[in-house]
């Protein structure tokens, strides 16, 4: 066994070998070449075999990876890859039309601005029409301009909340939807058939880029100041204090003036984390999912007596808050729980004030909270499932257009879209509406904290658990495979004491009953998705990831008794006891 994995590690370090040695020659620029030299020459090979030892796949959501020389590096040779092979598909599909268009936008991060221009440069050189934002702008309004446009495609480079090493290459369809089937695999067979340097096209054609910023800006945020439900209730109350922070990225943008334009204007800055940095100084993550990530924002809040604090991360297409308890202490609101306030508030306020029409519907991801469920049959509202990923919920909102009128959707991963010109998660729009949801529990006599106890006592208490165990690196994936295998090959029982009724394998689309009855599930595609339901109504789902080298494990709770606020401790206590327990039961 050992002779073989010598023989195995051998034969590897050959082929990476080969595949740097190609990056030494003149196709490549000179710093790339000193890169790839350096981990020729070291001795010690992980860096070259991790950079080398397969090609950074673009996948369904584009391109997304550590920043390097290589193969399995996001660089210019790679980006340039993408690039060309979305212009050679863009160009086979619109081969009719005298001149196609892209957008392109790009976050704060290092080399961001540099990927973009030299995407801009290959589309040109393509023939292709290129409208490139003159600085960094949030993701949503990418989005937004390739509809507003009439753009065919459009890409963003961006590695949303990743940390600081990586970045990505976002490719969206003429909806201003990340693409799905069939233009997916389409892209991506054109992106494989790129076989050297050399048939990237690199030089530009000045005259088909045209720069664009602020007018875009304005009419988006015109748009977006349409969604606003109570501005007679933001005049009463426009001076609550609330603290926002852009982790250093392109919210900043945009956030503040879109809070403005609604009418707030008690907005409170974090000075330090105004600054656009890739770099993220004062961060371990930029992720808004992270608590440690709003510990500048929440001393901001208690120095200043806030009402609520908001972060939004680097593209600023995810929001977190934190609100403050029945105790003052400020605690954060999970994503489930943003994606409740939201849609809770969206459908009350549309039944309260004549709104319904009776073709409404929302649209969550099947590993958030059942309770939106709950929240949107009570209400009388069509709700819809779909995978994880906004793709998804453009996808439902492009089958219904004109039919059913989209008033939101949003994942426990803390995305939230509230309105149809965008097709991608929205932070600027949803913190804007967070803003206006914190005036109406104002106006209501309500603290934050207190609304989302109103909607457990009213709807049913839940507690969710998001857990992700990392496993980077070649050795990290074959280990997510093998995990996802044996879950497969061994399904869970019970779990914390609950026997498991139900099991949904997304990858064979079945769902597979205790009593061995397996009937079909009706999704547009496969995936690898794995979710357990028990007698108790409780719910797992299972994952690997498809932008981070890790598999993810969403677990929720339910049928714990909530009547009254004073129940609120208790509940979660029981939850988090019933939470560790499946922990066990999964072996995470």
């Amino acid at each position: 066994m050992s002779q073989n994995n010598n023989m195995e590690s051998e034969q590897l370090l050959q082929e990476v070998t080969a595949r740097a040695q190609v990056w030494l020659g003149e196709g490549y620029d000179q710093e790339t070449r000193e890169a790839v030299q350096a981990m020729l020459d070291n001795e010690d090979k992980t860096e070259l075999i991790e950079s080398f030892y397969r090609d950074l796949e673009f996948g369904t959501g584009g391109l997304r990876g550590i920043m390097g020389a290589g193969t399995n590096r996001m660089n210019i040779y790679t980006v340039g890859s993408a690039t060309q092979g979305l212009a050679n598909y863009l160009k086979k599909n619109f081969a009719d039309m005298p001149l196609i268009s892209v957008a392109i936008g790009h976050d704060c991060r290092n080399n961001s601005r540099k990927f973009a221009e030299i995407s801009a440069d290959i589309f040109s050189a393509n023939g292709i029409k290129v409208y490139l934002f003159e600085s960094l702008r949030p993701t949503p309004e990418v989005s937004f301009a390739i509809r507003e446009l009439g753009c065919q495609a459009g890409i963003n480079l961006t590695a949303s909340h990743n940390p600081k090493e990586y970045n990505g290459y976002k490719a969206y369809w003429s909806d201003g939807a990340q693409v799905i089937a069939p233009h997916d695999t389409g892209i991506i067979d054109e992106v494989n058939k790129i076989a050297s340097v050399a048939e990237i096209k690199f030089e530009r054609n000045p005259e088909l880029i045209e720069i664009i910023g602020e007018e875009m800006d304005k009419i988006y945020l015109d748009r977006i100041k349409t969604l606003s439900l109570s501005p007679d209730i933001i005049a009463k109350h426009h001076d609550i204090p609330i603290v926002y922070t852009p982790i250093h990225g392109t919210g900043v943008k945009l956030i503040p003036a879109s809070l403005a334009n609604f009418g707030f204007t008690n907005i409170i800055h974090v000075p330090e984390q105004d600054v656009v940095s890739g770099d993220f100084p004062t961060v371990v993550s930029p992720n808004p999912e992270e608590p440690a990530a709003l510990d500048m924002a929440v001393k901001r809040a208690i120095e200043t007596n806030a009402e609520l604090v908001m972060a939004s991360d680097p593209d600023a297409d995810r929001i977190g808050i934190a609100v403050k308890n029945d105790k003052g202490e400020w605690v954060l609101v999970n994503g489930n729980q943003i994606v409740m306030l939201m849609l809770n508030y969206i459908m009350t306020t549309y039944q309260e004030r004549g709104l319904i029409k009776g073709n409404e519907f929302i649209v969550k991801t099947i590993v958030t909270t059942e309770t939106i469920k709950t929240i949107a049959e009570r209400n009388n509202i069509k709700m819809y499932d779909c995978y994880t990923g906004f793709k998804w919920i453009a996808a439902i909102i492009r089958d219904l257009e004109g039919k059913e009128r989209y008033i939101g959707g949003g994942e426990e991963s803390y995305g939230f879209l509230a309105q149809d010109f965008v097709r991608d998660k929205d932070a600027v729009s949803a913190m804007s509406l967070m803003a206006e949801i914190a005036a109406w529990a104002k106006d209501r006599g309500m603290t934050m904290y207190q609304m989302i106890q109103d909607i457990y006592i009213k709807y049913g208490f839940s507690k969710e658990k998001g857990i992700s165990v990392v496993r980077k690196g070649k050795q990290g994936a074959e280990e997510i495979q093998a995990l996802m295998k044996a879950y497969r090959e061994n399904p869970v029982k019970s779990l914390a004491g609950s026997p498991v009724t139900m099991v949904k394998d997304y990858q064979t689309l079945t769902a597979t009953d205790a009593n061995g009855n397996v009937t079909k599930l009706d999704m547009p595609c496969t995936s690898n998705v794995l979710q357990y339901f028990t007698a108790a109504g409780d719910k797992v789902s299972v994952r690997p990831s498809g932008t981070e080298p890790k598999i993810k494990f969403y677990i929720e709770v339910r049928g714990i008794p909530m009547a009254t606020y004073a129940d609120y401790d208790n509940a979660n206590r029981l939850a988090d006891e019933k939470i560790e327990a499946m922990k066990k039961d999964l072996c995470i």
